[in-house]
């Protein structure tokens, strides 16, 4: 903070802190000496233009500072959901080093997070001596041979925390080969893991254009409103980073959303010890405070199937939330998730045309509905590069006009699967969205939450309780009940460390763990009982967690807390963490017959 005379004038240090998830855009306004909340904001997130939601959280927020802010702070969830969901941008992946026949005989190929990688010499040894020159015209042979496949490059040369002089090379060789940007492994992880050394800086490469958009967004949304404070991004392990290197280590942004969500909910709470449970529209997240700290990973993270090198908050993810898609399986069972898509009664409102639609229901469709009939796509974002597929073209040029119905948009495109005009691989791109029936719709019925179009969600819950062979009332128990006892069954996982396999209705579980489970949910057993009981508080924060949480906690035998401001603690979290580097340095010792001889020093 200044403390020059001209600051003296400052009579309250204002803090912004907002927080952009995969449904929701939350904003705080902090004065940090009294540590006191002024206003907050909550707004839809607009994936299609990110600065749309951003403007109108500061104008919700900007004239309520009685000062100029001091500090601008962010987190998002944007990088975890892009893993998650499987919507990075494509990337090629050079190896200097590593060794082909050991990547397959262990099938480490499957780590690296992105099926375009090429094998080169290169790399060095534990003390930094080269193994062999790289071959950096090959290397660019390769990369003009992805033109076309890939929107990043990512390095990752053997022993390069200890010798980047490889890594360097191969990236003032591509340097001249196109716009496209270079990650080098090195720059992002110092640990000697070579895999996860690899499959970090590919995510990194993958998430570099969304999280600078993101970025970008903010930027311009802040120099549209005469905001002059430093921007600061949160990164996984609760940290502060500023907005440059964010744009540069993306990766580093990892489950930034999960511990901003925890530090704001011991922030607000006031707790030393507790579980926060963080449930939002697309997903829950777990996480411990102990000992007033948020619990890290040292090793590297988890996001989706890959293992980072990245140090972040020690954080559970679960696809489920207020979005998740409510479907039936092949036997007409309710499902809960974990794909997130809009409300229908969302789109319905914004889109009269499929309010329309839908209240003709009965009457358009001939033959018996499915829940297909009241799950439509429409278009998200135009594409960022040329779609080549006629099929493709032709659903978008008919989504430009209105949403559709998914079995309505087949029969006008003449197909009869969404593989045929690339569907899944445009929903997974951002190009195309989806919407469907989904817990917030059920809770338009109830009267919980209800901005929306209520007829239309009562419409595809009328379908889908018909179909499942239930009443409306009873699909809404139902999804309740399905929320509350995965979340309770990813706690148990989540503290244990145990995998907790359960096992359909209609079989008899032979595991005593999951017999124990069960038994703790419904009671069953004439004669034995077991109770599960949380030794931590249960903080609960996000919109919908005084809506689904109280079973949770029951079900726990536990205290719920529910701190005011808890459906934008994520923002709060944001803005009320600190500063934080790190220097690393390697010592090792140098054999000469057996004997130590000397020590070699990394740093």
């Amino acid at each position: 903070i200044d403390k020059s005379p001209a600051s003296a004038i400052l009579t309250t240090i204002m803090l912004l802190g907002i927080d952009t998830g995969g449904t929701y855009t939350d904003g705080v306004l902090l004065d940090r000496d009294s540590r006191q909340v002024l206003a907050t904001t909550k707004t839809l997130t607009t994936h299609h233009d990110l600065k749309i939601c951003i403007l109108e959280a500061l104008d919700a927020l900007l004239p309520q500072a009685a000062e100029p802010l001091q500090l601008v702070a962010i987190s998002t969830t944007l990088a975890t959901n892009a893993i998650a969901e499987g919507k990075g941008r494509p990337v090629g992946l050079f190896l200097l080093g590593y060794d082909p026949e050991l990547v397959r005989r262990f099938n480490f190929g499957g780590r690296f997070a992105t099926p375009r990688y090429a094998y080169f010499e290169g790399g060095h040894d534990l003390y930094g001596k080269a193994q062999a020159p790289p071959d950096l015209e090959g290397i660019k042979a390769q990369a003009r041979a992805w033109e076309g496949e890939v929107d990043a490059f990512a390095v990752s040369a053997y022993f390069s925390p200890f010798n980047p002089a490889h890594e360097e090379a191969v990236y003032d060789a591509l340097a001249g080969t196109g716009e496209r940007p270079v990650v080098l492994g090195h720059q992002l992880a110092s640990r000697l893991n070579s895999v996860q050394r690899a499959t970090t800086a590919t995510l990194n490469a993958s998430l570099l254009s969304i999280l600078q958009e993101f970025i970008r967004a903010m930027r311009q949304a802040l120099d549209e409103r005469g905001v002059k404070a430093p921007l600061m991004v949160m990164r996984g392990d609760g940290a502060l980073m500023k907005g440059e290197v964010a744009e540069r280590r993306p990766v580093e942004t990892v489950h930034s959303g999960p511990a901003a969500s925890a530090i704001g909910a011991r922030f607000l709470a006031g707790r030393e010890r507790a579980l926060v449970v963080d449930i939002g529209g697309t997903t829950t997240d777990l996480a411990v405070v102990d000992g007033g700290e948020v619990r890290v990973r040292e090793d590297g993270t988890t996001v989706g199937p890959y293992r980072t090198a990245v140090r972040a908050a020690h954080v559970r993810s679960l696809g489920l939330g207020g979005d998740s898609y409510l479907g039936l399986d092949a036997e007409n069972r309710l499902t809960v998730g974990p794909q997130r898509v809009v409300p229908l009664s969302y789109l319905a409102h914004a889109e009269p045309a499929v309010a329309r639609d839908l209240q003709g229901l009965d009457y358009r469709v001939r033959r018996r509905p499915t829940p297909d009939h009241v799950e439509y796509w429409f278009l998200q974002r135009e594409p960022r590069r040329a779609v080549t597929n006629d099929r493709a073209r032709a659903a978008l040029a008919l989504l430009r006009e209105r949403p559709y119905a998914l079995p309505e948009l087949l029969q006008r495109l003449e197909l009869m699967h969404q593989l045929q005009f690339d569907g899944r691989a445009l929903v997974e791109q951002g190009v195309i969205g989806r919407a469907a029936l989904t817990p917030t719709d059920l809770l338009h019925l109830n009267g919980q939450f209800a901005p929306w179009n209520r007829e239309v969600a009562g419409v595809a819950a009328e379908l889908v309780a018909r179909l499942s062979g239930q009443s409306v009332p009873e699909l809404i128990e139902r999804t309740m009940t399905i929320i509350a006892e995965r979340i309770v069954a990813e706690i148990v996982s989540f503290l244990s460390g145990q995998t907790l396999k359960r096992v359909p209705g209609y079989v008899d579980a032979d595991d005593l763990g999951a017999w124990l489970f069960e038994e703790n949910l419904y009671d069953r057993h004439p004669y034995l009982g077991s109770r599960i009981s949380l030794k931590l508080p249960l903080i609960g924060i996000g919109a919908p967690a005084g809506i689904f949480l109280p079973r949770v906690a029951e079900l726990l035998d536990t205290e719920l807390i529910l701190p005011d401001h808890y459906r934008v603690a994520n923002a709060v979290g944001a803005v009320a963490g600190s500063v934080s580097v790190s220097r690393e340095a390697w010592i090792l010792p140098e054999m000469r017959k057996l004997r130590v001889a000397g020590y070699v020093v990394q740093t």
